[in-house]
């Protein structure tokens, strides 16, 4: 019985691949679309019933890889397909009358696939090989409608996902060269804590994983892709897909062993992204930008208390369990956030008084809320957090209720008569619902006490900054105070302004090359002028020579370090 069970683990990456290959199918793929929810179904069993701990062969595939399912591994496939699955719901009617429907049918199941089989991978050829699906074929979510902005955070997000994928790659030939040639995640995540490893192999780990995760300064993709791919697509971005960045630093960082350089700075560079990308949620005009945003925040935290642990040689029993029931209220939480910006359009009257107040409970639950969802996971991470983490922690709740401030503010309007789809509303009721229910009831397990066991007055007495919150919230609405406007990708305006100039140049300079050629010559020089533009096109969407300069880099670097 158990070998049968553990049978849902390659099941639950192969069934989503399946569904994208009906996708392909002459007439198939605009009925896809309805049979999203379909997917993620056999990796929802998986994280419930599946054995831990018990390795899955794969004969003859990626190298004889495998599959397993650790105990904080079933919290993140678990809390993934359980948003993919409501998400797919919601996407079932929002996507109705779209004109792209097989192509977001296709890619939505690729990602979705590699998506879940990043939290069942035993070896790093399998996990390599599913977070790069996961991370680069979301590309195409986030142009699916092929807007000139989408287009553009398109390219911003691709450049990213392949640095990304290079640090990762570079860093993991690494560790198991330092592991002497292992592939299987635990002897590459023990090889990181021999000094025998090269150096550089934990930070460019971190790095690669922390562009996934939002980590700041490499978190430029996260606000401009958020707000352009669909409602859904967003959804699972933040919810799911950053997690995988998230989980990749659980699976790697060589936990029980101090390495203090390394995650002084994780640390450093995290809780400052705590705080700082709050503020700039802040100065956002639209709903899913101050998400985004939001989520870089609460990334933050999650990889500022990995950093003390990782600085301190904390031991992984007292910090996974705590941080996977974070993530996982996180993660239903703005995938349900972000679906009430879709609903919010369609909800007019009652109805949207009723979607705020669940959104404003949401959005509470994340601050840290007392009695709410949010302080119980919260207070589990302030003891592996250390005393400064702890601190950070407990004022991050003015920050993170300030920037749910701004989010109810900026949510679309709606048409007084309007009433919200039920697909609509049921998909986000019940991510809602589990955000602030799953919590309580899996708390015990993890943490060995019953939810009710908490100090319920310290939450109470430690809730000041949300006292604060609303202050400042009154009195900025009383004197009319606005906050000011502020691009999307904050750190990625200057880098713009530079390429555009260089691109001006660089068209200045080919047109000069032009006028030279056709008066040489004149038929070549049509031919060549038209080459030039193609290789300037090409350029300008930045992917196919993104990738490929990166990879050969990647390769050469690998080489050399090795």
């Amino acid at each position: 019985m158990t070998a049968d069970l553990s049978l849902l683990l390659p099941l639950a990456v192969l069934w989503p691949m399946l569904l994208a290959s009906l996708s392909l199918l002459p007439g198939w793929g605009p009925r896809m679309v309805t049979l999203l929810p379909l997917g993620p179904l056999p990796g929802l069993a998986a994280a419930v019933i599946t054995p831990r701990d018990t390795p899955v062969a794969l004969p003859g595939i990626l190298l004889d890889g495998g599959l397993e399912l650790t105990g904080t591994g079933a919290l993140f496939l678990g809390g993934a397909a359980l948003l993919w699955f409501w998400a797919g719901v919601y996407a079932a009617f929002y996507l109705r009358h779209d004109g792209r429907p097989t192509s977001f049918a296709l890619f939505w199941n690729l990602v979705l696939a590699g998506n879940l089989g990043v939290f069942i991978a035993a070896d790093i050829i399998s996990f390599y090989v599913f977070f790069a699906l996961v991370s680069l074929l979301a590309y195409p979510l986030v142009i699916h409608d092929r807007k000139p902005a989408s287009m553009r955070a398109g390219t911003v997000y691709l450049v990213l996902a392949v640095l990304g994928e290079v640090a990762i790659l570079v860093g993991l030939m690494l560790a198991s060269y330092g592991a002497g040639g292992a592939i299987g995640i635990e002897a590459v995540r023990a090889a990181l804590a021999l000094p025998s490893t090269h150096p550089a192999a934990l930070g460019l780990l971190i790095a690669g994983f922390g562009i996934k995760a939002g980590l700041m300064p490499l978190h430029v993709w996260l606000p401009v892709a958020h707000p352009a791919a669909p409602v859904p697509a967003s959804a699972v971005l933040s919810g799911a897909i950053v997690k995988a960045g998230i989980f990749g630093l659980v699976a790697f960082l060589p936990l029980g062993t101090p390495a203090l350089g390394a995650g002084t700075v994780l640390m450093i560079l995290a809780f400052t992204g705590l705080f700082l990308a709050a503020l700039l949620a802040l100065g956002q005009a639209g709903a899913k930008s101050v998400l985004a945003y939001s989520t870089v925040s609460q990334m933050g935290l999650v990889m500022g208390v990995l950093g003390y642990a990782l600085a301190q040689g904390s031991a992984p029993a007292t910090l996974l369990p705590a941080l996977a029931l974070f993530t996982l209220h996180h993660g239903l939480a703005k995938g349900a956030l972000f679906l009430g910006v879709g609903l919010a359009p369609t909800c007019g009257r009652a109805w949207r008084w009723g979607l705020m107040a669940v959104l404003a409970v949401l959005g509470l639950s994340l601050a840290g809320g007392p009695l709410l969802a949010g302080a119980l996971v919260k207070s589990a991470l302030k003891d592996p957090a250390g005393a400064l983490g702890a601190t950070l922690i407990g004022l991050s709740a003015l920050t993170t209720a300030l920037a749910m401030a701004r989010y109810l503010a900026v949510l679309p309007r709606s048409k007084p008569r309007r009433r919200p789809p039920v697909l609509m509303a049921l998909a986000f009721l019940a991510l809602a619902g589990a955000a602030l229910w799953l919590p309580w009831l899996l708390y015990a397990d993890l943490a060995d006490k019953s939810p009710l066991a908490t100090d319920l007055r310290a939450q109470i007495t430690d809730a000041w900054p949300l006292g604060l919150a609303v202050l400042l919230i009154a009195g900025a609405a009383a004197v009319g105070l606005k906050p000011p406007a502020l691009p999307e990708g904050d750190a990625l305006g200057p880098v713009q302004r530079r390429a555009a100039a260089l691109t001006v140049a660089a068209r200045a300079a080919m047109r000069a090359g032009s006028r030279s050629l056709r008066r040489s010559r004149p038929k070549p020089q049509t031919v060549i002028a038209e080459d030039l533009d193609r290789v300037e096109d090409i350029f300008r969407e930045g992917a196919a020579a993104a990738i490929l300069l990166l990879a050969v880099t990647g390769a050469i670097l690998a080489s050399v370090l090795i």
